[in-house]
């Protein structure tokens, strides 16, 4: 779902989700014209009855998952404050965070595993913790492009040290706890 109060960019996004194409089914009909021609790329984003329904349904609960997401992050924080070897995210007051994915960055230099490691010993715990996001240029699709490593070395960086803890609406406490039990022993582990 996109919102916009940019009528020329909430046009071009309806076309960018419908092919490209100047009109929809509908304004066709009522201009009584056989085709529509494409004036920009576009794909077929245009979401099924089901998928609109089954998003309007969750709309209702919105506010509720963003509170349990910002309770969730909360504990994480608290609870992660202390260990040295984490870097917990920053998140400036005027700003409501919709907690996505909870994402702290490990100092590797208190450490004597990589990330990977890390990772790997969170799993051996039972802790579903992921890596979130590879720099996009990494990809085949971008090397073929003819971009290359080291073109933001910042990017690169972070990416190696960056680990996502589990964050959903229906996780309990105790499985934030858990989380953070099993980061803390892993990270004791390997500390430096």
């Amino acid at each position: 779902m996109v919102t916009t109060d940019d009528d020329a960019l909430a046009s071009r996004l309806r076309r960018f989700r419908n092919h490209g194409l100047e009109t929809d089914f509908r304004q066709r009909a009522a201009r009584g014209a056989t085709y529509s021609e494409m004036v920009d790329l576009g794909y077929n984003y245009r979401l099924s009855d089901v998928q609109c329904a089954l998003g309007l349904s969750q709309f209702g609960r919105l506010e509720q998952f963003l509170k349990r997401r910002s309770s969730i992050a909360e504990r994480y924080a608290g609870a992660l404050a202390s260990v040295p070897q984490v870097a917990m995210p920053a998140v400036s007051p005027h700003v409501r965070h919709a907690w996505h994915i909870f994402p702290v960055l490990l100092r590797l230099e208190q450490l004597r595993a990589d990330r990977d490691t890390i990772l790997a010993g969170l799993r051996a715990e039972n802790i579903g913790a992921a890596v979130h996001y590879v720099p996009a240029y990494w990809h085949p699709y971008y090397q073929a492009l003819g971009y290359r490593r080291g073109l933001c070395p910042r990017a690169e960086e972070a990416y190696e040290r960056i680990l996502t803890l589990p964050l959903f609406p229906a996780m309990a406490d105790r499985d934030v706890d858990d989380v953070v039990a099993a980061l803390r022993k892993v990270l004791a582990y390997y500390a430096r």
